[in-house]
């Protein structure tokens, strides 16, 4: 790393746990379901501000909840590296915070209220040690991340206005390795119907098309799909993919059903265009709907791009050695099996970005946890990483 031993120190020593532990517990006490997470980003701000940073709010198209904004400028010129975390939590019942020996608790402990206190921590680090003598930090929190109650779309239009970094940090609960790609993602509901009223099954014309059997060829011609989709495949992040969840049709058992619907999801990797998927899968379903002379209508709601992260790019090198200072190794490379804020940094840069949080679990449940030593491991690599990447171009 291009820092002296004594910078290092100093950057130890400013990592502050117990300052970022009440943090993170003073986020996870307010609630903020996606597409409600203003009070929560008006907390964060507070809390910010009380430490002395000058915060600025941006609606970004979603003014219930404006995001909140830092800029930590060294006043030397050279790269600026972002710190982003979304703040908003699943629709599941609130948990307040609490500590659990060792780990920390409540709603977004782990998805990723802990994660972003723990980039917040970094922050305040660079800034009372003085060791980002070059370049800038970008700290940003907003809501609309998680699925289905938002897409991203308040970031996208962060970076779409030119607010984003030369290089992203993103704390997600991912720690054990380095995910280098992954696949996009989109969901779908298609609503198959006929033309005919309610009637009961032993009434039914003749001529009447079934929407169940049109449901069925449907599944099978997805099912040839994904054979299709077998070959179009990454050694990390695994094959392309369309999946079915759910199945519904008919109110009663011998009433012959007017509609049936199918719902579930479609995975692409990188250098696979978004628009060329949704035709696909749309071009299918009007082939269905002729050859079954049924009414097919679909819902295809587009959420994250693919990602990847190009091993040549410095900042995985930086990140590398700063991950090996504090933590005596470097990661492993891996798949992202998820689609975060990362796909979209790629998908509208590409801007190099690297998914990496604290030991945590729980995420998507009710039973959130996230390792509080962890926490402090993750500010001090990050405020490492900060100081080599930004003093990269201004030796």
């Amino acid at each position: 790393m291009n820092s002296t031993a004594s910078e290092a120190a100093l950057l130890e020593q400013a990592v502050n746990p117990q300052r970022l532990l009440d943090t993170a517990e003073q986020l996870i006490a307010v609630p903020s379901p996606t597409g409600q997470a203003g009070a929560c980003l008006d907390r964060l701000a507070e809390i910010l501000r009380a430490d002395g940073f000058q915060v600025e709010r941006q609606a970004a198209g979603h003014p219930a909840a404006p995001a909140v904004i830092v800029w930590h400028d060294s006043g030397v010129a050279g790269p600026t590296i972002q710190f982003d975390g979304h703040v908003d939590t699943v629709h599941l019942p609130f948990v307040p915070p609490s500590r659990e020996a060792d780990r920390l608790t409540g709603s977004g402990a782990s998805d990723m209220k802990g994660g972003t206190a723990a980039a917040i921590e970094a922050l305040r680090a660079l800034r009372d040690s003085g060791a980002l003598t070059a370049g800038r930090v970008l700290f940003t929190a907003h809501d609309l991340h998680e699925a289905p109650w938002g897409y991203g779309q308040q970031l996208d239009h962060l970076i779409r206005q030119g607010i984003h970094g030369d290089a992203v940090l993103i704390p997600e609960p991912l720690s054990s390795y380095l995910p280098v790609v992954g696949r996009g993602a989109a969901t779908w509901k298609v609503l198959i119907r006929r033309s005919g009223p309610p009637v009961h099954e032993v009434m039914r014309p003749s001529d009447e098309p079934s929407v169940i059997a049109a449901g069925a060829e449907l599944v099978g011609r997805l099912a040839q799909l994904q054979e299709l989709l077998q070959a179009r495949n990454d050694t990390r992040a695994g094959c392309e993919s369309v999946f079915i969840g759910q199945i519904h049709s008919g109110e009663i058992y011998n009433q012959y059903p007017q509609e049936c619907w199918l719902e579930g999801t479609r995975r692409w990797l990188p250098g696979v265009s978004r628009h060329w998927v949704e035709r696909e899968f749309r071009d299918l379903l009007e082939q269905l709907a002729t050859d079954t002379r049924t009414s097919i209508t679909v819902e295809f709601r587009f959420i994250r791009d693919p990602f990847r992260l190009e091993l040549s790019d410095p900042l995985v090198s930086i990140f590398q050695a700063a991950h090996r200072a504090v933590c005596g190794e470097e990661l492993p490379l891996g798949p992202k099996p998820f689609v975060d804020d990362g796909n979209s940094f790629y998908g509208l840069g590409p801007i190099p970005t690297i998914t990496h949080g604290p030991k945590a679990g729980g995420q998507h449940t009710i039973a959130e946890w996230v390792d509080i030593a962890d926490l402090v491991r993750v500010a001090r690599v990050y405020a490492r990483t900060a100081v080599a990447y930004c003093r990269r171009k201004a030796g």
